[in-house]
């Protein structure tokens, strides 16, 4: 669905421009509206050039966003099956409500937590889970070496999920602020209006149709690059989909089988206390 409107809105600001020129084409003076045609394609070089420059750095800033938010997914999901493999050397009271509290954790994420990120509605709040393995957590008392030990690992697995969580979520709610979006609406319609005046009476109207067509198409299809980078997550071609943390998912159901451990978890198929 993504894709379709991508190329609706293509397809339709290419048809709104055409349209645009093809009727400034029927006053145009022949040779177009400027007397020095070099000087022109001179001018309009500056103003693509500055434009591709700058659509390209933000893109790469776009990317390196996307790719960090991908990268926070897969450590997040791969620190939440190391933890379970931690909690098994806690006491045991602590370790069974802990390992429900991480699948319920993990139902979370691939649940309601994706479903915010993809509509940007996630903000700043934490994982109520979280929170949960913390109260859990402290009421624990370890008294061996193995279970001391353990203690100390989960607090660091801990810190260290807990910042791969921020580098997944950061981008949720758009990484590109106003004035840049401003700046490249502004940019492409002056380059719009500047190609308008190279109508030539004296063209075909093909040439004509494909002079303008081709820019729009070239920058419709970058901002909309620019907009896919900026809400990464989602369901769809190329979107961020919680596929490291289903993973995991399948992966504990499979460790708590050969273990012979029937959990009992605290929560319903997305996460939601039960």
């Amino acid at each position: 669905m993504n894709l379709v409107w991508g190329l609706v809105v293509v397809v339709g600001t290419c048809v709104l421009t055409i349209t645009a020129m093809l009727l400034v084409r029927r006053k145009a003076p022949e040779g177009s509206y400027f007397s020095d045609g070099d000087r022109a394609s001179g001018v309009f070089g500056v103003l693509a050039t500055g434009f591709s420059v700058l659509l390209g750095f933000i893109i790469f800033l776009a990317f390196s966003s996307y790719d960090e938010s991908r990268s926070g997914a897969e450590a997040e999901a791969t620190i939440v099956t190391q933890q379970v493999e931690t909690a098994q050397f806690l006491p045991p009271d602590t370790a069974s409500e802990l390992e429900g509290e991480l699948v319920c954790y993990a139902r979370s994420v691939v649940g309601p937590e994706w479903d915010a990120m993809a509509t940007g509605s996630l903000d700043s709040t934490i994982n109520p889970w979280g929170a949960e393995m913390f109260r859990t957590l402290k009421a624990a008392d370890p008294q061996t070496s193995a279970e001391q030990s353990a203690y100390d690992r989960w607090m660091d697995q801990n810190a260290d999920r807990q910042q791969a969580r921020v580098d997944r979520i950061h981008g949720a709610e758009g990484i590109i602020p106003l004035p840049l979006w401003l700046a490249m609406i502004l940019i492409s319609v002056v380059i719009f209006i500047y190609l308008l005046f190279f109508a030539d009476s004296g063209e075909r109207a093909k040439t004509q149709a494909l002079l303008m067509g081709s820019v729009t198409i070239v920058i419709c299809l970058l901002l909309e690059l620019l907009v896919f980078f900026n809400h990464p997550h989602g369901h769809g071609v190329g979107r961020l989909e919680p596929t490291a943390m289903e993973r995991t998912l399948r992966l504990m159901d499979a460790q708590f089988e050969v273990a012979g451990v029937n959990l009992e978890v605290p929560c319903d198929s997305r996460g939601v206390p039960s």
